[in-house]
């Protein structure tokens, strides 16, 4: 039975979401109860899959070969799955209070629920090709959620996310058929599959491949210069683009190219050669335009948005180091930018929620008549800066130290990066915290006379959030050694 656990709990999902707009409910209250309790059940199932700690493989349907649809849990797969099955309970708690003002709610919930079975789909993967499919059927069931409001805006945000992503998903196909046929295997092996005999003289032409899915993974993970379609996705409800910002369709793209670099390609393969100053170059250049957009940026949302991009590639900066520090880092801050801005979207969306003010200049004083609002996103603003004391910092910390460690004079470059982004972080981030607290002479109170805080049901998630943050901040240490076995194929 406990092989099959991986399985159920992505189908449950999947499968029971379909119920929500099918069923006629006596009221609003037993439909978002039987969501929550189905989202719960979800978590629990994972949390014991991961307890379990069985790495038996479960192969669904076999094609040809070793082509098959796996699962199987390993160590990066507990990682994304706990990540996620952590999330997404809250986040749909959450929703609950936001979606009471948005249309077409049974649809929402249906999708938004579908997506977590899929997303579990992808982190258990076993092989190649099976994340390969979960990560376009990511795509699909996505596409509603970002177009959710159907006006003319969230149309065209919807088609621009469709199009990168398939275009992006296109260049990762071309390197599940080239692991195929250069590779041992197609399943996920920590070290690479590549086989040396079958490579030859071809090894550029694998560099080539690594890198051309590289930026086609990337496109989820809004690397440059693919990454206008995530601050065009900010029109979706707020519960959308916080778990596409900071679980779900971002992470499967940093989360994919992990699996890539490590568990396929390997990077004792790509170690030292062009094509990982290739990646490590886009990295570096998404790192500071992110943040240098977000300084610009006057939309609350996008400007949190544009902080996602920048964060991202701190992932994908770990990641393209090529050593078993980089993953720690990478995996670090996978897990901990999740928590920071996933609070920080949660507190945008409490102020639109209840002010209907979108941006930041609108914001100037609301923050004393929304105390608790603004205090859980200071705290999430200082982690994001990568304080000491708060998340952000032990991650930052890993990756500086894996750049450090690696040698590259394109990884000096990186620290340099991730200094200005902490700079400009505080910048754009504590502006709002300024102008939501002091917002200055002559201010006119009436202005903000109707101002409060959200109820328990937004507040709860937000408190949870931010208590982890501070948790992982002080006490980090078991979580960090577990990315370092991670790191080191155990």
């Amino acid at each position: 039975m406990t092989k099959y656990l991986p399985l159920i709990t992505i189908l449950l999902p999947i499968f029971c979401s379909i119920l929500i707009p099918l069923v006629k409910f006596k009221s609003r209250q037993a439909k978002c109860i039987y969501t929550e309790a189905l989202v719960i059940l979800n978590s629990i199932l994972v949390l014991l899959t991961i307890l379990l700690d069985s790495r038996v493989v479960l192969e669904v349907v076999h094609f040809t070969g070793d082509l098959s649809i796996s699962f199987c849990m390993d160590g990066l797969s507990t990682v994304f799955s706990g990540l996620v099955a952590f999330l997404w309970p809250l986040a749909t708690l959450y929703s609950f209070e936001y979606m009471k003002k948005e249309e077409h709610e049974n649809i929402f919930f249906m999708f938004f629920v579908m997506t977590y079975g899929v997303t579990l789909g992808i982190a258990m993967a076993e092989d190649y090709i099976t994340m390969y499919c979960f990560y376009e059927f990511l795509t699909i069931v996505t596409v509603p959620l970002v177009m959710h409001t159907l006006t003319r805006e969230a149309i065209l945000a919807s088609r621009k996310y469709l199009y990168y992503s398939l275009g992006g998903a296109a260049f990762a196909f071309i390197s599940l058929i080239f692991i195929i046929r250069y590779g041992t295997t197609n399943r996920f092996v920590f070290g690479g599959t590549l086989n040396p005999e079958l490579i030859g003289d071809r090894t550029n032409v694998l560099l080539l491949i690594y890198v051309l899915a590289f930026f086609g993974f990337g496109v989820k993970a809004a690397l440059c210069p693919f990454n206008s379609w995530l601050p065009s996705a900010s029109v979706a409800p707020t519960p959308v683009t916080a778990l596409l910002h900071a679980v779900a369709v971002v992470k499967a793209g940093a989360f994919a190219i992990i699996r890539m670099t490590y568990y396929s390609f390997g990077a004792d393969f790509l170690r030292g050669t062009w094509a990982q100053s290739v990646v490590l170059i886009a990295t570096i250049i998404t790192i500071v335009y992110g943040c240098s957009r977000a300084l610009k940026e006057t939309h609350f949302k996008r400007r949190l948005a544009y902080s996602t991009i920048s964060n991202l590639s701190y992932i994908l900066f770990g990641c393209a180091l090529m050593s078993p520090a980089g993953m720690t880092g990478a995996l670090s801050h996978l897990v901990f930018h999740a928590l920071m801005k996933i609070t920080a979207f949660f507190c945008a969306g409490a102020v639109m929620y209840q002010t209907d003010r979108h941006y930041v200049h609108e914001l100037n004083g609301v923050g004393r008549k929304m105390p608790w609002t603004f205090i859980i996103f200071t705290i999430s603003s200082l982690a994001l800066m990568g304080v000491p004391g708060f998340a952000g910092f032990i991650s930052k910390w890993n990756l500086a130290e894996a750049a450090v460690q690696s040698g590259n004079p394109l990884a000096y470059a990186g620290i340099a990066a991730l200094l200005i982004s902490a700079l400009l972080t505080a910048i754009y981030m504590l502006s709002v915290v300024i102008r939501a607290f002091w917002p200055g002479k002559g201010f006119d109170e009436k202005q903000v006379a109707t101002c409060k805080d959200p109820n328990w049901i937004m507040l709860v998630p937000l408190a949870v959030f931010t208590v982890v943050n501070l948790v992982f901040g002080v006490y980090s240490a078991p979580f960090t050694q577990f990315f370092v076995n991670v790191a080191a194929g155990k």
